[in-house]
């Protein structure tokens, strides 16, 4: 959704690093080859595909695609980094084994806090705008979080 709004280029100046595992690129690599308007990771030299060494059989899950068990496991393996996640149920399951789980909304309100963006509201709406749900309850939440609502 980042990619969608112009705002991918934040990560670096967020993160010292950012992680994306191979299933992640297969997944986005499959959106192109279907039309869709996503990021390329090739084109962005700060992002490392990093895979995990393994994946524990009981997080594999109807409930989740490829990309959210990778990240998952990746989760595993390094438990003092933050998560990215949108999908309700990855989330969860990373919030319930204590991680620091990021969504999308909580890359607008640290963009503002660090002075990447002056409004989040309008963000938010294009993020809506293009295909992300977005509760009235959570986006009022994410408004008075900035200081917009």
């Amino acid at each position: 959704y980042l990619y969608r709004i112009g705002a991918l280029e934040w990560l670096p100046r967020l993160f010292r690093e950012i992680w994306i595992p191979t299933a992640i690129v297969h997944e986005l690599e499959e959106g192109q080859r279907g039309g869709y308007d996503v990021p390329k990771p090739g084109r962005y030299t700060w992002l490392r595909v990093v895979d995990p060494r393994a994946v524990p059989s009981e997080w594999l899950t109807p409930d989740l695609g490829p990309g959210e068990i990778a990240v998952i496991a990746l989760g595993l393996e390094h438990p003092n980094r933050i998560v990215l996640l949108d999908d309700a149920r990855a989330r969860e399951i990373a919030k319930a084994a204590g991680w620091k789980v990021w969504g999308t909304l909580r890359i607008l309100l640290e963009a503002k806090s660090r002075g990447l963006t002056e409004k989040v509201e309008p963000l938010v709406k294009r993020l809506a705008d293009t295909g992300m749900w977005i509760s009235d309850d959570i986006c009022q939440r994410i408004l008075a979080l900035a200081g917009e609502g």
